[in-house]
């Protein structure tokens, strides 16, 4: 037996979420079974949390996107039992039971190693958000961002994604400028390496022109909506957004000019498909590049049973930094 925050349907159509005791064949079928350690919550959580979007077809269901723990039993060539692993994305969590359990059975394909020196508690702590927030700066890089070229903008980033992608760019010498609507969170923005701040709300304002005067080097945006439309007729030529997220809405009114007239990309990051290759490139930079210190600055820690609450906290944009999940607590 073990475990595992279950969510159930209720008869007026909502959602219970409950630990309860479940048995091992229970789970779901796949090749590779881990004693989990630690989860995490991020802005998906909380929409699964509180049934919406459709994210999940079929209940019961255990929730969870992201997971890491040791190997307690593997058909495959990949692991042996007391490997340490992480899971994020593959639509675990979705439409396979997830994390916010002791067991979790998946395909061994869906794993990635734990870096060497980092703990399944720091590895949560980064999760889905700060894995994307890698890829996000990952591919500004590809696409030619460079340290030195000016100002580097971050929406939400007082939020999970938002808080990771300051700590890499301060680490690797990018000018960051932190956009937030929390004046509290200034210095807390600021100790993660945001050289400076701005309030959402200046850039909330729907454009008034297909293009403004040209101000960011990169940016990394995870608010979508109004938010992204104004960006996009702020970035220098031949610049590049990465879109990450879209708690500000999902429907963007702009126009073709910042693409034709200054050659903008809008790079969306999709870190639940993510390519192995990618997925081992992105956890060794971040083993290497983030700084601890910055991340424990991040951390607040959670059992199974305060994650209901907490998801409808993530969803009002009340929370801050990156949530551990001790499974076991």
């Amino acid at each position: 037996m073990f475990k595992a925050l279950v969510l159930r349907e209720a008869g007026d159509g909502k959602i219970d979420a409950h630990v309860e005791a479940l048995s091992e064949s229970a789970l779901p079928k796949g090749d590779v079974t881990v004693a989990v350690e630690h989860s995490t919550l991020n802005y998906k959580d909380g929409m699964v949390l509180q049934g919406l979007g459709r994210l999940v077809r079929r209940y019961p269901h255990v929730p969870g996107i992201d997971f890491a723990g040791t190997v307690e039993s593997s058909d495959s060539p990949r692991f042996r039992p007391g490997d340490k692993v992480i899971l994020t994305g593959w639509r675990v969590g979705e439409l396979h039971w997830g994390g916010y359990a002791q067991k979790a059975r998946v395909k061994a394909d869906w794993l990635v190693s734990l870096p060497e020196g980092m703990t399944t508690e720091q590895a949560m702590a980064i999760g889905t958000a700060g894995f994307t927030a890698m890829l996000a700066v990952m591919a500004l890089e590809r696409h030619g961002l460079c340290p030195g070229d000016g100002e580097v903008l971050v929406t939400g980033a007082a939020g999970g994604v938002g808080s990771v992608a300051i700590a890499i760019l301060h680490r690797l010498g990018y000018f960051v400028v932190a956009s937030t609507g929390r004046q509290s969170e200034h210095g807390y923005l600021k100790g993660l390496g945001a050289d400076s701040v701005i309030d959402r709300a200046v850039l909330a304002i729907p454009p008034a022109r297909p293009l403004d005067s040209e101000r960011w080097a990169g940016a990394i945006d995870a608010v979508g909506g109004t938010t992204l439309a104004t960006l996009l007729t702020q970035m220098r030529h031949r610049t590049s957004v990465a879109a990450v997220g879209n708690a500000g809405g999902v429907e963007v009114k702009t126009t073709v000019l910042p693409f034709l007239l200054r050659g903008v990309n809008l790079l969306g990051i999709d870190s639940v498909m993510s390519p192995l290759g990618e997925r081992q490139e992105a956890w060794r930079r971040l083993a290497e590049e983030l700084p601890l210190d910055k991340l424990d600055a991040m951390i607040s820690h959670a059992s199974m049973e305060d994650l209901p609450e907490l998801g409808r906290q993530i969803l009002e944009g009340k929370l801050r930094g990156r949530i551990v999940v001790d499974v076991n607590a």
